[in-house]
């Protein structure tokens, strides 16, 4: 027998991801002007308002509503239709600096016995179902709502594209884990009122919009993101598809103005789109003293390494830790069957704490998590992502332009591939 399994995804524009890439930006502009900044910020956006919260420790002093009101209008809220834009949106800060009794657990004289910023159960996955080693149900639904994005800043096609919207994808699996087809696709979008009810109903212009919006969906978006999937992934999609396109019949008020957006609420599109787990945080505006963002990248790092080097086909990896404490409580991994290597999964949990140095400053010195990186993390997922070097350009009210060399998403590089081999004999 066969089984269904769901993952979505969420444009840029979704008003939690607005949120995320506030919070993002703001510790991607710290971190140009200050490495060690220390930040938890939290944003929250509603119809023409933002709010920015959390607690700051930095030399370095930000123009905080600069930055946000550039992010919005990077998204795409440059509409003052939408009720939510970056030229007039009110931006509201409650910024105050780090708990001292969190700071004492964190700092140290040596920087390698620094602690772990807050206790914790962090999950890193890897799968061989897709070229990057995600789910390939989360890796569609995010390729969807990027490719809808993409549409929409080109502005030849689907004019009528919003900032705001939602993927979901099924795909049927075997009894052995493995993927058969594609069973359905949901895509909501929002878009503007293109077909006015002057000499029809309402419903009837509504019925119009949303068929337009089904035939563009299926002839323009699905073609363009089979264009970009390689064979195996390809080979899923099918003549028997269940689509279902603005399902609700209109999605024309959206993005804050639709619903309000907090930073963190998205974490199962940040991850492995319910496939694996997820720990207790959330991961933006989080400086990677937090390990519920760093040892969540090294977590992954490390499973996508074990699939990669053929230990096994579907991995699992927790960290745990205490607050103020550098080493892991816990280290614990999951093959669910689908290892290569004749030793039991406690074992090779064993043998991965041995090999590689779990404590919060040595993963920040590993993946270079002390650069303006997280901007570019905030939307369409955190894992899976192309490791790659480019060039970002700071300004500030305050200080010079800087341009730094940052290097994106280097918990996806697979570095550790011969070292596992032979430390497992493969």
């Amino acid at each position: 027998m066969s089984y269904l399994f769901s993952s979505e995804s969420v444009s840029q524009g979704h008003p939690d991801k607005v949120s995320d890439q506030i919070s993002d930006a703001l510790l991607d502009q710290f971190l140009a002007y200050d490495p060690q900044a220390h930040c938890a910020i939290e944003t929250f956006c509603t119809t023409g308002q933002v709010v920015i919260m959390g607690e700051v420790t930095s030399e370095a002093y930000i123009d905080l509503q600069t930055v946000a009101r550039k992010t919005i209008k990077k998204i795409g809220y440059t509409k003052s239709e939408y009720n939510f834009d970056g030229d007039s949106c009110g931006v509201l800060t409650a910024i105050h600096e780090q708990s001292g009794d969190i700071c004492r657990g964190v700092k140290r004289s040596k920087p390698e016995e620094q602690g772990a910023g807050d206790q914790g159960m962090m999950f890193g996955y890897a799968t061989n179902e897709t070229a990057n080693y995600m789910p390939v149900c989360l890796e569609l639904a995010h390729l969807i709502v990027h490719e809808l994005a993409l549409i929409r800043s080109e502005g030849t096609q689907m004019t009528y594209l919003r900032p705001d919207a939602k993927s979901q994808v099924t795909v049927q699996y075997s009894d052995e884990g493995v993927p058969e087809k594609i069973h359905t696709i949901v895509v909501s979008t929002q878009h503007d009122e293109f077909v006015r009810a002057d000499d029809i109903s309402q419903s009837e212009a509504d019925e119009r919009m949303r068929a337009r919006i089904e035939r563009d969906v299926l002839n323009i978006l699905i073609p363009r993101v089979k264009a970009k999937c390689d064979e195996k992934v390809l080979a899923l999609f099918g003549d028997d598809i269940i689509y279902h396109v603005n399902p609700t019949g209109k999605f024309v008020i959206g993005g804050p103005d639709g619903d309000t957006g907090l930073t963190g609420r998205k974490i199962i599109v940040d991850t492995y789109g319910g496939k694996g787990a997820h720990g207790g945080g959330a991961f933006s505006g989080k400086d990677p003293s937090k390990v519920d963002r760093s040892a969540a990248y090294f977590a992954r790092y490390i499973a996508k390494n074990l699939v990669a080097a053929g230990v096994a086909d579907e991995v699992l990896v927790q960290l745990a830790y205490a607050i103020g404490v550098a080493e892991p409580v816990s280290v614990y991994v999951n093959t669910y069957g689908r290892k290569h290597v004749t030793m039991p999964d406690s074992a090779i949990a064993d043998k991965i704490r041995l090999m590689f140095d779990f404590r919060p400053n040595a993963i920040e010195r590993q993946l270079k998590l002390r650069q303006p990186m997280y901007l570019e993390t905030a939307a369409y997922g955190h894992m899976g992502r192309r490791n790659e070097t480019v060039k970002k350009t700071f300004t500030s009210l305050y200080h010079e332009e800087r341009t730094i060399d940052v290097e994106l998403f280097t918990w996806e590089k697979l570095d550790l591939v011969d070292k596992l081999r032979q430390a497992f004999s493969l």
